[in-house]
């Protein structure tokens, strides 16, 4: 090749920010297996939830105590919260990990990640917009879980208000809109589960070893969060802000424990990000 073809530059047509576009990824991930998989299970939680109720009847308070759980069948926001509850702490870091997990070690396994570089699409734009429908597949994932829920639960326990486990009630339209704001927060609580998957996403050509690295090392970070001894360290742990959203089921809307939460999650996601895009942008890739 001559000196002369060297500085001819790009071909006429050729702009780096039409390559691999958002709409063609988003299809491509939208039909893979997995992504069904994860809908139907997701989708599938609450009626499983309603099926248990019914057969092993109303849940009754421990101790003269209401929680979360003992109010699930008051009405459909309240069972809608009880499904966000007792998912958020694993069953929703699954897909997270998975969307965010399989974008690039998926396309090394099948040995056409060298082809997309070759098309060419620019290394860094590969990662946005590989990054860019994983966030929204995983943000789907989590609006899937409370709609399917609230639907479900308003048609087997009716619409009325949310009763609150610290007393009181909400209105059910001030309770959907807490709900929501539950929502935002908890798919801001795992980002550090997407930006560490997505990190091992570039770093392995193994799907599942970044899967199941992000989800193990997720629960490391519960577990460490159990271990008072840390004192305030925990602070500093993504886990021990992941009920924050809590405080968004009381009679007065507190934010101080999300706003804490938000930001040390974010701190995470932004340098793990920051990681993936520096080691990704010099690493040989050869599959």
């Amino acid at each position: 090749m001559t000196a002369q073809h060297l500085e001819a530059g790009p071909a006429p047509g050729y702009r780096a920010r039409r390559t691999l576009p958002l709409r063609v990824e988003a299809m491509r991930q939208l039909r893979r297996r997995r992504t069904l998989v994860v809908g139907a299970v997701l989708a599938a939680l609450p009626f499983i939830l309603i099926t248990a109720f019914a057969l092993g009847g109303e849940p009754g308070g421990r101790n003269n105590r209401v929680t979360l759980i003992d109010t699930a069948t008051a009405s459909g926001v309240n069972f809608a919260a009880t499904c966000l509850f007792v998912s958020a702490g694993f069953l929703l870091v699954v897909p997270v990990a998975l969307f965010c997990g399989d974008t690039v070690a998926s396309e090394a396994s099948w040995s056409s990640l060298r082809y997309l570089l070759a098309a060419p699409v620019p290394r860094a734009r590969l990662l946005v917009s590989k990054l860019a429908v994983a966030l929204a597949f995983s943000a789907a994932a989590m609006v899937l879980l409370p709609l399917v829920a609230l639907a479900a639960g308003t048609a087997a326990y009716g619409w009325d208000d949310l009763r609150l486990p610290t007393g009181g009630a909400l209105a059910p339209e001030t309770a959907v809109q807490r709900l929501a704001v539950v929502v935002a927060y908890v798919f801001v609580s795992q980002l550090v589960t997407a930006a560490l998957a997505f990190w091992l996403s570039t770093v392995t050509d193994a799907p599942l070893g970044a899967v199941g690295g992000a989800v193990g090392l997720t629960i490391v970070g519960n577990v460490l969060d159990q271990v008072t001894a840390l004192g305030s360290w925990r602070d500093f742990l993504p886990a021990h802000w992941q009920f924050a959203w809590a405080d968004a089921l009381q009679p007065q809307l507190e934010w101080g424990g999300m706003l804490q939460g938000a930001a040390v999650s974010v701190s995470y996601a932004l340098v793990l990000t920051a990681l993936a895009f520096r080691g990704f942008r010099a690493k040989d890739v050869v599959s």
